[in-house]
């Protein structure tokens, strides 16, 4: 039975409450994260038992270092095309997100995400999948998408999801699905798409496929229990999955250290589970590029899955529901001590001859362009506040292969409600 009074001859116990270096008003100091030099984390071999390489869970791979130049042993080589066309993918979502997010302050759609300081984390893992891997994304892994060749126009007529929509206006904006392109339906509840992808990895495996999949998270998702069953299953199933962890420091409101970052890095949770875990840096493409396909080689030779936390900086708000403002330091994003992604990569290729200023503004301009076209073709199917894009009817569609007898007279009491209103949403 508890005391109702405390032991005089022990100390009182107290309660640890994670709180957050910065706060509104307060100036930036980010001395305190560990920057390894570039170059400095080993690369073991794909077939490296993990257990071998728990180091690598504590550190950042990382490649490029301060003057522009790729370094050390995780150096992908690309040629200078292959980084090209990973810049313009990178170009395209930082332009895609800023057009739509444009869109839904004019009230063209009630909600959008960026991915803005993110932009390397799922275009340079999309550069290092094979095409007909599956995806099973979180929000703001949209560069998936982008650097598949999804259509623009598609995407926008998802977020507004007008008359053009695939998914008949049922899902929230930026939740898209794809499945010729391999990417799972976006998800609102946190972390479903763990399991998910670590079961479809499992499913490729006993039918002796060769795809694999992957999987992303925030950090904050990881204290889900869905994080951790599916670690349970792919440790012990050696299911040939990559399990990204994108540690952008912030949730909505909440800094990571409520996930536990106070205590350890995010890779180091792989440790446990027997998994290979490395540690990234998240504002590097290449890095980003060749952990994504070292983990990926794992997968394919039947080496087990790899969790890989991507460590960056959401350097915009969490949504447009959202004013970051209210709870961190203005100065954040721009002391961020890994820099900006696609200034890091431009400055690469500049760096080896390869790119130069007149020629990057002039891919910003003409992929402007681009997305501007896209956005006038989709806003000729619909936008927010212009009607009802889908049969009202609709509602009930896509539910059961065979529509219940209870949802039936449902529907058509709504119908008839229509009617008598006098309102032309019912399906004609």
């Amino acid at each position: 039975m508890a005391s109702e009074h405390p032991r005089a001859n022990l100390p009182p116990l107290s309660l640890h409450v994670p709180e957050p270096k910065f706060r509104p008003g307060d100036a930036v100091d980010f001395v305190g994260v560990d920057v390894p030099p570039a170059g400095s984390a080993p690369r073991p071999d794909t077939a490296e038992a993990p257990r071998a390489m728990t180091d690598l869970a504590y550190t950042l791979v990382r490649v490029l270092d301060d003057n522009g130049q790729a370094v050390g042993p995780w150096n992908p080589r690309l040629s200078p095309d292959q980084a090209r066309r990973l810049l313009a993918d990178m170009v395209k979502l930082r332009a895609f997100d800023e057009r739509m997010f444009r869109a839904q302050r004019q009230g063209k759609t009630s909600f959008y995400m960026k991915a803005t300081g993110e932009e390397a984390v799922a275009v340079a893992a999309a550069h290092a999948l094979h095409r007909d891997d599956m995806c099973f994304p979180s929000y703001r892994q949209q560069g998936l998408l982008i650097s598949r060749g999804y259509p623009l126009v598609e995407m926008m007529n998802q977020i507004y999801s007008n008359k053009g929509d695939k998914l008949g206006g049922k899902q929230l904006p930026i939740m898209y699905s794809a499945k010729d392109f391999g990417f799972f339906s976006i998800s609102g509840n946190l972390t479903t798409q763990y399991p998910q992808a670590v079961g479809w990895a499992m499913a490729s495996a006993a039918k002796g496929d060769t795809r694999i999949s992957a999987v992303w998270c925030g950090e904050g998702s990881t204290a889900e229990g869905d994080f951790h069953s599916a670690c349970t299953f792919a440790a012990v199933y050696r299911a040939p999955v990559v399990m990204n962890i994108v540690n952008n420091q912030w949730a909505i409101s909440s800094f990571s250290g409520f996930a536990g970052a106070e205590a350890t890095t995010f890779a180091a949770r792989a440790i446990g589970y027997g998994i290979a875990g490395l540690r990234v840096d998240g504002n590097d493409a290449l890095a980003v590029y060749a952990a994504t396909q070292w983990a990926a080689e794992r997968a394919r030779t039947n080496q087990g899955p790899t969790l890989i936390e991507h460590f960056t900086y959401r350097a915009e708000g969490h949504s447009t529901s959202d004013d970051p403002g209210q709870y961190r330091s203005a100065g954040e994003p721009t002391a961020w001590p890994l820099g900006d992604p696609v200034a890091r990569l431009k400055d690469h290729l500049i760096a080896i001859g390869e790119w130069d200023e007149e020629r990057h503004a002039a891919q910003d301009k003409a992929t402007a362009e681009e997305v501007r076209a896209a956005q006038r073709e989709a806003e000729k199917n619909g936008i927010l506040g212009h009607g009802l894009h889908q049969p009202l009817d609709s509602l009930f569609d896509g539910v059961f292969e065979e529509m219940p007898w209870h949802l039936a007279e449902q529907r058509q009491q709504m119908l008839d409600e229509e009617a008598a209103s006098g309102r032309p949403w019912a399906r004609k």
